[in-house]
């Protein structure tokens, strides 16, 4: 069948041009991200409580949204917090593969439901749901070195200015502003002047509904029978300062009327106070940009980028921007440094192959296969969904010394038959495809069979796996098409018949390879005696064999286990807690003190800062701050001391002068979509009724005996009990003989201290909120309630202090619930030389040790889907064992000889954890995927021997000499595609820079496995083969005696 290709050079030449030219059309489209889309779909659902503390938010509007989010189909696991500054957030994670713009509508659908059961406040500011995008592609921080324009004016510019057109990019997902401080109109009420007119807030309220309002007033001369008819124009809302100050709240009693300037100041402020940024030390705004699924990560932060510099020509004087976190950065890097990798690879192939071969013309034929399979792999990648990503590169790394393989088998072939003394090219061809199109089509089932199971993994360790073995697979597939129809028609026009007579050529080269052919030989030879003399003493093998797997099970229970290697990303994040219940103008003075030492650091590049909110539980209060650094390029920060974990080690001793802050460094998770921080993450849960005090308590003792353990360099939690509140106490007795209701108190207490959300008005072609309030000087302290008045039906006014007394007390400032348990997140980092594997092992021990009986913990985030992908990944590999173990039983026709191939393999699996081991990595993904690549090829090389030596016994040899012939024949090509792939690894082996550890994971175990299991398996295989044929012909008998008149 597939002589015909031989003969037919054109037809072949075409279909590899073809798969060449689908290949750059799914180059040109695919989309380049740094790893696949693996973070579960989420959706977040948000709603406001104006003054509302922690516990009434989250029994008046987290529990009754929770019962109805509960369940929603497709959803895994939920997270919600409710904090003092009355905000509630509940975020929804969905099973990987679910639809985020149908789950987004399930929530929405659910939440809609619980609409009812919402105080009237939480409604009118509106509950948002939307489809969340946990990967921040970057931040930026607009800054004002101008002390005209402050925090409130840069923030605003921003929305109006460039938030807009942020948004509309394609692939932006969400453009979220650190701060809420967008233009209000504060009406600042003081308490004095209200009671002084007998005023409550609730008046106010009332005169801005009324006068602050638009009216549809309708057309005069509508269908009557005037020529003309006017539409009448109301003026609307108000939107000046001065309109407002003329609101009249009543008439005086000399005929005058009493206005809203008498009794509040009015200004253009901010609707919050509760957040302060700054980039670059100086006041400003952070802004985060977020994508959506499969957009092109790429594309939007070379947009992004290109409308900041745009913009920065029509900023106001004195206005800057900084990116202090950008992940197209590390993204561009590391896939430079991969493609650099790739072509390293590809030349250092081709220079072992030259060195086997002796010979330009037949080297070019796997230099021309090559390009073709990989070229064409992206065609498959554009039809699968896949992207240019770490995993799919990596794969064309590996598929170089895979691919290059079938062509050098044929050539080898070739040339074997043309040494014989076939008399041309063509018939050298033809009968060496005879002979070994078996083989080349049972490699290329094995290699692809060992990626079928990887399919089949769920979760997001199976979107890397899939991604990696279906590329590598493709590329597999079409290295083998091209073996049995390209390689063999340029095998039959470019080489030539051997003619001895004319290697008497003096010159260096042919020196060179006549002595490095003499060398061969006698490696050959004694190669072939030393697997006579291993056939003839099997206990050898056999000890071997065993020495090895013991080996290989000591290894792997004692190398670390790990997800994805947490890589030097170039940026650090400082999260900074206050004591309970500081200020944030306090706060803001230590992250600024902070900021100054970051700016003195040679090392950083750009910084900004948050003061109000914390990046570890995403909360806002006045306690917390959080600053990114952005460290210089890789190539300024080359030595060790420069690394992102010696800066953060200097950062850390520097920063304990702080001494009433906790301030901790951490670097980004090196996968988008799991949280802010790499490391581990629990959620402690109580099952039952106790109160955050009493969770507390079990939180420090859970806390104390992980810290205790070596494996944890420090586990934290930022819930604390301990923030300073007061408990409101109402005497209904008294209110009520006083002729007042509960709700006049509650009123007023909200429009003096929590403020109300009046009305609106509209500005800069945007609309703002009216908010009355005191100002804060009017609310100091427990004594200002003496100045807050309330009114009954009668007009009588009294003080609220009348009613009310307050009592000190300590309580959380933000609440936490985990699958509607109440909860407690833990985060932390494993110690130097431990993994997250084993600090999950670590939090088992301890929680079975330390927990109370109502107590129990979860994992989430990232730390999830590890724990999830440990108990897959072994069933994989047995899969993929199996997978091959009957495509041979099938290709041999026998259930027995397959396990002269897959008994060798041990050995390669013991070299590839070793070279991990004593390299100080870790068990990860990339080591796993190596893992499942190595089965595939440690099996072709068994199968070339096995498969020789079969033919040989066919052909009527005893079994001994069909072994060593088989081994003999098989040994160069085994040998010289092993090395080709080995050398075209070292690259990625000995990798330093960017993504280094990933690089090394992948490398390292490949290469170890690879020579390791080449060098001893060849010695190996022979011995199998002669033990397990010798069965199988105990079973079967003999085979049939074949005369192969074409090999003579």
């Amino acid at each position: 069948m597939f002589q015909k290709f031989i003969d037919r050079p054109v037809l072949s030449t075409v279909i590899s041009v073809i798969i060449v030219i689908l290949g750059i059309l799914g180059l040109a489209t695919l989309p380049v991200e740094q790893y696949p889309e693996i973070a579960p779909p989420t959706v977040q659902v948000n709603a406001n409580y104006t003054g509302a503390n922690a516990e009434t938010v989250l029994k008046s509007v987290v529990v009754p949204l929770e019962e109805q989010i509960n369940g929603v189909e497709g959803m895994t696991y939920m997270t919600s917090s409710a904090s003092n500054d009355g905000a509630a957030s509940i975020s929804v994670f969905f099973e990987l593969g679910v639809d985020p713009d149908i789950a987004a509508v399930n929530v929405q659908n659910r939440v809609a439901r619980a609409n009812s059961l919402l105080p009237q406040e939480v409604i009118q500011t509106g509950v948002n749901t939307q489809k969340a995008q946990n990967s921040a592609l970057l931040f930026f921080s607009i800054f004002s070195e101008n002390e005209n324009y402050d925090g409130t004016f840069v923030e605003n510019y921003a929305k109006i200015n460039l938030v807009p057109r942020l948004q509309r990019i394609k692939g932006v997902g969400n453009v979220n502003v650190f701060g809420a401080k967008d233009y209000s109109m504060r009406i600042w009420i003081s308490p004095d002047k209200m009671a002084a007119y007998n005023l409550v807030p609730a008046d106010i309220q009332v005169a801005l509904r009324e006068q602050n309002r638009e009216a549809a007033t309708g057309k005069i001369g509508e269908n009557a029978d005037g020529i003309f008819e006017y539409v009448m124009k109301y003026k609307g809302r108000l939107s000046e300062v001065g309109e407002y100050e003329n609101i009249i709240l009543k008439t005086t009693e000399d005929g005058g009327f009493l206005r809203l300037k008498d009794v509040a100041e009015i200004e253009l402020g901010a609707f919050s106070y509760v957040r302060k940024n700054s980039g670059m030390g100086n006041p400003g705004v952070a802004v985060g940009v977020y994508q959506t699924a499969g957009s092109n990560a790429k594309e939007i932060i070379d947009e992004v980028e290109a409308i900041l510099v745009e913009s920065k020509a029509d900023f106001p004087k004195g206005l800057d921007y900084v990116i202090p976190f950008n992940t197209k950065d590390f993204l561009d890097a590391s896939i430079d440094h991969v493609v650099q990798t790739l072509i390293e690879a590809f030349i250092l192939v081709f220079i072992v192959v030259f060195l086997f071969l002796q010979d330009f013309r037949s080297t070019l034929i796997p230099a021309i296969a090559v390009p073709v399979a990989i070229i064409g792999t992206f065609f498959f990648l554009q039809l699968f969904g896949y992207s240019i990503n770490m995993l799919t590169l990596f794969a064309m790394i590996l598929a170089i010394g895979i691919v290059v393989d079938d062509a050098i088998v044929v050539v080898e072939a070739v040339h074997a038959k043309l040494e014989q003394g076939a008399d041309s090219a063509r018939t050298a061809t033809k009968t060496a495809m005879s002979e070994i199109s078996g083989a080349i089509i049972s490699i290329t089932l094995v290699m692809s069979a060992v990626f079928i199971p990887v399919s089949f993994i769920q979760g997001s360790s199976g979107v890397f796996f899939q991604q990696f073995g279906i590329t590598l697979a493709v590329a597999i597939l079409i290295s083998a098409v091209n073996a049995l129809t390209l390689s063999p028609a340029l095998a039959a026009l470019f080489l030539k018949p051997h003619n001895p007579d004319k290697n008497h050529k003096s010159g260096l080269a042919k020196r060179f390879f006549r002595a490095f052919n003499v060398g061969f030989m006698a490696i050959t030879n004694k190669y072939t005696n030393t697997v006579g003399t291993l056939v003839k003493r099997k206990w050898i093998t056999v000890a071997m064999l065993v020495g090895f797997s013991v080996l290989a099970i000591i290894l792997f229970r004692t190398t670390p286990a790990g997800f994805v290697p947490d890589e030097d990303r170039g940026i650090i994040f400082a999260n900074v807690s206050m004591p309970p219940g500081t200020t944030i103008e306090k706060t803001e003075e230590t992250i600024m003190k902070l900021d100054s030492i970051y700016e003195s650091m040679e090392i950083v590049e750009a910084r900004m800062s948050v003061a109000g909110f914390s990046l570890l539980n995403r909360v806002s209060a006045g306690s917390y701050a959080f600053s990114i650094m952005k460290l210089k390029d890789w190539s300024e920060r080359d030595a060790d001391s420069l690394s992102v974990n010696a800066t953060m080690q200097r950062l850390n001793a520097t920063s304990a002068q702080f001494k009433d802050a906790q301030i901790i460094y951490f670097t980004p998770p090196s996968i988008q979509g799991f949280g802010t921080n790499s490391g581990f993450e629990v959620q402690l849960q109580n099952k039952g009724t106790d109160d955050w005090l009493a969770i507390n308590d079990v939180k420090n003792q859970f806390l104390g005996a992980l810290n205790a353990r070596p494996e944890i360099q420090y586990a934290i939690s930022q819930f604390d009990s301990g923030f300073p509140q007061y408990d409101l106490e109402i005497d209904i007795e008294k209110i009520k003989m006083a002729g007042f209701s509960a709700t006049d108190v509650f009123n007023a207490l909200q429009g003096y201290y929590g403020g109300i959300y009046a009305t609106d008005f509209n500005k800069f072609g945007k609309q703002y909120r009216v908010m009355i309030q005191a100002k804060p000087e009017d609310r100091a302290d427990e004594n200002s309630l003496n100045h807050i008045y309330v009114r009954n039906n009668n007009g009588e006014s009294v003080a609220v202090s009348q009613f009310v007394d307050l009592k000190k007390i300590y309580g959380p400032e933000v609440v936490e619930r985990f699958n509607l348990l109440s909860s407690v997140k833990v985060s932390g980092v494993p110690n130097p030389g431990y993994s997250t594997g084993d600090a999950i092992n670590a939090i088992e021990e301890v929680a079975a040790q330390v927990l109370p009986t109502s107590y129990t913990y979860d994992y989430s985030g990232l730390t999830r889907e590890e724990s999830n992908a440990s108990s897959q990944t072994a069933l994989i590999f047995i899969l993929s064992l199996v997978f091959v173990y009957f495509l041979l039983s099938a290709q041999y026709e026998s259930y027995i000889v397959p396990l002269s191939v897959l008994l060798s393999l041990p050995i390669g699996l013991a070299g590839a954890i070793l070279f991990i081991n004593v390299a100080g990595l870790q068990n990860n993904i990339y080591f796993q995927i190596a893992l499942i690549m190595l089965i595939g090829l440690l099996a072709k090389n068994a199968i070339l021997i096995v498969e020789f030596a079969l033919q040989r016994r066919r052909a009527g040899l005893s079994l001994f000499e069909a072994a060593a012939d088989g081994a003999r024949a098989r040994l160069r090509p085994i040998l010289m595609t092993s090395f080709a792939f080995i050398f075209g690894l070292m690259p990625l082996a000995l990798s330093s820079g960017i993504g280094a550890i990933g690089n090394q994971s992948i490398g390292l175990s490949a290469v170890g496995g690879m020579l390791i299991g080449t060098v001893f398996g060849v010695f190996v295989i022979p011995v199998l083969f002669v033990v397990f044929q010798a069965l199988q012909e105990r079973i079967s008998g003999k085979p049939e005696v074949i005369h192969e008149e074409s090999n003579a």
